[in-house]
């Protein structure tokens, strides 16, 4: 497979730390170019700031990706999405990380450091950063994702 993202951008909260670790050395194994975003040990920490860190990395390089860790992996996918421009995917399984770079076009993975091992997030990790975006009426999903982020609503 080749390789999608030109550049990965990579953060952890204390929970996700040696996970971080661990796969950014094997990405940088296969030749890909890793930004670490912190944080950088298992040192107490809030994940929001390591989210927002690899998410403002990655509006600003639009051909890379980002892969963030936490603890079970949903603290960081909910703040993730909140910024624009991103699709966050949290996934525990090889299927799902295929299918959300292939269907969704995410462009951040989610892991849970505490839920999954590291064979099975490598095998996650090598699925989403191999996997391209399939278009089509894909596409057009994606693009009603964009609308919804632009788009000034109120919900009552």
């Amino acid at each position: 497979m080749d390789k999608i993202f030109k550049k990965i951008y990579i953060g952890a909260d204390s929970a996700g730390f040696a996970l971080k670790e661990q796969l950014s050395a094997h990405l940088r194994a296969q030749g890909f170019e890793i930004s670490d975003c912190g944080t950088d040990s298992e040192e107490s920490c809030h994940y929001p700031t390591f989210a927002a860190e690899v998410c403002r990395a990655v509006q600003a390089d639009p051909a890379s990706g980002g892969i963030l860790v936490c603890g079970t992996g949903i603290g960081m996918s909910i703040a993730a999405n909140k910024h624009r421009g991103i699709r966050a995917a949290l996934c525990g399984d090889t299927f799902s990380a295929r299918m959300t770079r292939l269907h969704n076009n995410a462009n951040v993975l989610c892991l849970g450091a505490r839920v999954i091992g590291f064979g099975l997030a490598a095998d996650i990790t090598d699925l989403f950063v191999k996997t391209g975006f399939e278009g089509g009426r894909h596409a057009v999903r994606v693009g009603m994702i964009e609308d919804i982020e632009g788009s000034e609503f109120i919900c009552k």
